[in-house]
């Protein structure tokens, strides 16, 4: 009985795709009303710029007012402290790793010099058509709405009195073809209840309107969940660095040397925010703070890394990572690595006992090393698959 409401629920998804489509002008069809209401939420949304900028990639981002940014819509942070020029408190060290794959995402992403003016954050230009799409996009993995993502994930086995004040990956970066209605990604994942953050880069139409590698932020607080600024929540500090901008270099089959994002999640341990951190420098981009979480105002329980991909029903599955079942050959696979955590004290531990899901073997896959290379910090998860689709591996 389950099953069947499953299948009709996603097959009236599909009919309202169809019938709301009109073939000839390729748009979604509005009503005067619907209209309006997304006026308003593009004025809520695109908040008034004191510059506008573009990207080299094509992306167009305002920056906007520190203290007029999107986040501090949300309703427990209409009163604050915050500022531009907050830091954590944390101190994470940097590790003793050779930075010359790593993806550099700086100023120099902007098509002039400069980028946005101190005390302004860059927020990216939401458009009509963006709201239109994003109406579409599927409930967070795990629900019982959601039942068509994949997962390819190495995760610490669940206990209750785990204790995570953070982690971090390096993963590489790849450009699978994606079609529209289906998305992929690679992320890190911290949750405890029904409080949730992932980072990591995905290939996502329904969300960006194009099939370009960005990095993505998600937030799950409650009932509440949304991508990069798309509601209120997350606090970006830094002028440089965009949550959602796109990749220009990114890994292919055989390549020598690897294209990859590094970014953490840590816990602020003097006043419980939970920071995103770029590159092994540790590049400060922002933060969500504890008040809006319930479950994450305190620790962490569960952590989990890898693949995820998803699509409608009648939809083939897209590929994830290289589109080809893993090797086990970082030249060849799509890949995480240094896996680590921080303790409740705040300390970097190596993740060593995991646990493995492959939620559809017949089109992805996934190998774990713990111990890829000597010394710490080493444990590597490759992943990847050519989903609904033929490959040439």
């Amino acid at each position: 009985m389950l099953i069947r409401q499953k299948i009709v629920r996603q097959t009236l998804v599909v009919l309202y795709f169809i019938l709301s489509y009109d073939g000839v002008e390729g748009k979604i069809k509005l009503s005067k009303l619907e209209d309006s209401e997304l006026e308003k939420q593009l004025k809520l949304l695109n908040k008034s710029a004191i510059k506008t900028i573009k990207t080299k990639y094509g992306d167009t981002y305002d920056c906007v007012d520190f203290y007029k940014q999107p986040a501090f819509d949300h309703l427990l942070l209409k009163s604050h402290n915050f500022h531009p020029k907050m830091k954590p408190t944390l101190t994470r060290k940097a590790q003793n790793v050779d930075t010359s794959s790593t993806a550099n995402k700086s100023s120099s992403i902007w098509l002039k010099d400069n980028g946005c003016p101190l005390g302004t954050v860059p927020i990216r230009r939401i458009t009509k058509d963006d709201l239109i799409r994003q109406r579409h996009i599927p409930p967070p993995e795990g629900t019982f709405e959601s039942p068509l993502t994949n997962l390819a994930i190495v995760q610490i086995p669940y206990d209750s009195n785990n204790k995570f004040a953070g982690a971090g990956m390096s993963a590489s970066l790849w450009n699978p073809r994606i079609e529209n209605q289906q998305h992929t990604a690679c992320r890190l994942k911290i949750q405890k209840g029904s409080d949730i953050l992932q980072v990591g880069w995905r290939v996502d139409p329904t969300l960006y309107g194009d099939t370009k590698t960005r990095s993505f932020i998600h937030f799950q607080a409650g009932n509440i969940h949304c991508f990069n600024t798309l509601c209120p929540g997350f606090i970006i500090v830094n002028r440089d660095f965009p949550v959602d901008s796109s990749f220009d270099n990114f890994q292919h089959r055989g390549d020598k040397s690897a294209s990859e994002i590094t970014m953490f999640i840590d816990r602020d341990l003097v006043n419980g925010n939970w920071w995103l951190l770029y590159d092994e420098s540790n590049v400060e981009v922002g933060f969500w703070p504890q008040k809006i979480f319930t479950e994450l105002r305190s620790f962490a329980d569960n952590v989990e890394w890898g693949g995820v991909a998803y699509s409608e029903l009648g939809v083939p599955e897209p590929p994830m990572g290289s589109r080809c079942f893993p090797i086990g050959d970082p030249n060849y696979d799509a890949y995480c690595r240094r896996f680590n955590v921080l303790n409740d004290k705040g300390e970097t531990v190596h993740i060593d006992k995991t646990n493995v899901r492959v939620d559809d073997p017949n089109h992805y896959g996934l190998k774990d090393v713990p111990h890829w290379r000597g010394g710490k910090y080493q444990h590597m998860a490759f992943y990847g698959g050519p989903g609904g689709f033929e490959t040439l591996c």
